[in-house]
């Protein structure tokens, strides 16, 4: 009993601090250790320390390290190197000012599933949509919710090949891939799009006859490519939040959102990338993952590797795999594209690998605390009462427990992590006696991780907020419709299709 009182007490706690502020590589361990020692067992509560959650987060470092690192490296080159700003500019003249909404919903969009980080994209899409809306007579305070919409939600959890770092997770634990159940990923993807941009329309609209515009806002005093904006911005994040703990998202933390702020110089020769150019790295992502994952790898005979390592699962690796080496290739592509133009390709390396350093920590740490609450009495009471909310149908009980958790940690990989490393055995094993497709459950934890992750005391919510120079109290609403509220009603039509007809 006050094992499992310990356990909600820390998570609890876990969320509060998160929300004031605190870094989650400190607050995850002393959590745990809080747990540990609230539960009674005084004597385990260094061992639980250095064995149990440095060796789950060792473990979670070792499998996903280089996706982080790669992507990161991914998501700066392509911001410094004009690419992502000239894919912006040619949605945006080909759409107009009239759909301003879509056009920052397809921009963000492109942008994310293509691989390039969402706070990357946030903070270069921001004054591109700022304009925009302020032309249509848009209020800004949509503006969050729109670039939430295309980054955060069906790019990032339901299209099939994303290689977000939540759609990378489930694959050692269910030996699967990021296609997994594509065409239900397809159809939740649709559903949060479709739906989506019907509520910001339909805000709009109402907002447009009230006679709301886009209305006065005294810190848009911006300079050559919206620069004094994003300093502004930046100035936020360090007096609201002066460091993010959300894994995924927060590639914001003050080093990096300073360093996404571009000089005037800089700023100018962002667009001397052609827009051709720029969706070659993007589609290579995509195009030679599909590849490896249905042709390459397929065809190739690993027994050799599993007589050289042992312990080596090769049905659970090559996902992961397929990814790296997409990444990897996508980069020195998109290198050698832009030689001779890059203003500092050692400045811009060097940032992207920073950018990585704190994400995959910080994720790590999450899943090191999941670990040693795991270990503890109380949560066999937990876990129970999880995996029986409905016996038949592991789904319902796997999608409850991913946004549950993501929703505690203001974290959708942070949750899923935890989730997986704690039950991705009983689920896999639950799955596979129900007669249910890994690809299924792989769909629905991704796609359910993304419901609750965007709770108010989220890092991501927090620090897109601070880019808009906006409020809770301006943006909130809407920006939880299009990254909650919709996405869980995505979840609850994945589920229901895959019930009925299996995975597909």
């Amino acid at each position: 009993m006050f094992s499992t009182f310990a356990i909600v007490i820390t998570l609890l706690l876990l969320m509060f601090f998160a929300y004031r502020g605190y870094s989650v590589l400190i607050l995850a361990p002393i959590m745990a250790t809080l747990a540990v020692l609230l539960s009674g067992d005084f004597l385990t509560s260094i061992p639980a320390y250095t064995d149990i959650f440095m060796g789950a987060l060792s473990g979670f470092l070792l499998k996903f390290f280089p996706i982080f690192l790669l992507g990161a490296l991914f998501g700066r080159l392509m911001a410094d190197s004009g690419a992502a700003t000239a894919i912006a500019n040619t949605v945006v003249n080909k759409l107009g000012a009239s759909k301003a909404i879509l056009a920052v919903i397809l921009v963000c969009a492109i942008l994310t599933y293509g691989g390039v980080s969402l706070f990357v994209v946030a903070f270069a899409i921001y004054p591109i949509a700022k304009d925009l809306f302020k032309a249509a007579d848009i209020p800004k305070r949509l503006i969050p919710a729109a670039i939430a919409l295309g980054s955060f939600t069906f790019t990032m959890t339901a299209l099939p090949g994303t290689p977000a770092i939540q759609n990378a997770i489930p694959i050692p634990y269910y030996n699967t891939n990021v296609f997994a159940a594509p065409i239900l990923g397809i159809i939740g993807g649709t559903i949060m799009f479709v739906l989506g941009w019907w509520w910001l329309q339909s805000r709009a609209r109402k907002a447009n006859a009230a006679g709301e515009g886009y209305g006065q806002h005294d810190d848009e005093d911006v300079g050559v490519g919206g620069i004094d904006a994003k300093t502004t911005s930046v100035r936020s994040i360090k007096k609201d939040n002066p460091e993010h703990n959300d894994p995924e998202h927060n590639n914001a933390q003050i080093n990096v959102a300073q360093s996404n702020i571009a000089s005037p110089a800089e700023a100018r020769n962002t667009h001397q990338t052609s827009f051709m150019v720029a969706m070659i790295p993007l589609v290579l992502v995509i195009a030679l993952n599909a590849l490896l994952t249905y042709v390459i790898f397929p065809s190739m005979n690993f027994t050799s590797l599993e007589t050289q390592f042992p312990e080596l699962s090769v049905a659970g690796s090559l996902g992961l795999w397929s990814i790296i080496i997409s990444l990897v290739v996508a980069i020195i592509v998109l290198i050698v594209l832009r030689i001779g133009h890059w203003t500092n390709l050692q400045k811009t390396i060097n940032r992207g690998t920073y950018d990585s350093m704190l994400p995959i920590f910080n994720t790590a740490s999450e899943v090191g605390y999941g670990a040693v609450i795991a270990s503890l009495a109380g949560f066999l009471i937990i876990r129970d009462s999880i995996l029986n909310l409905n016996p038949d149908n592991p789904l319902i009980s796997e999608a409850v427990a991913m946004t549950t958790l993501a929703g505690i940690t203001g974290s959708s990989s942070g949750g899923l992590s935890i989730a997986l490393s704690t039950l991705g055995e009983d689920y896999l094993r639950m799955a596979l006696e129900a007669g249910i497709d890994p690809e299924l459950m792989h769909r629905v934890a991704v796609m359910a991780a993304g419901g609750l992750d965007t709770l108010p005391h989220s890092g991501a919510v927090i620090t897109l907020l601070a880019i808009c120079g906006l409020t809770h109290k301006q943006s909130y609403l809407n920006l939880a419709m299009v990254t909650m509220v919709i996405p869980l009603i995505a979840v609850i039509v994945v589920i229901t299709l895959g019930t009925l007809f299996g995975s597909f």
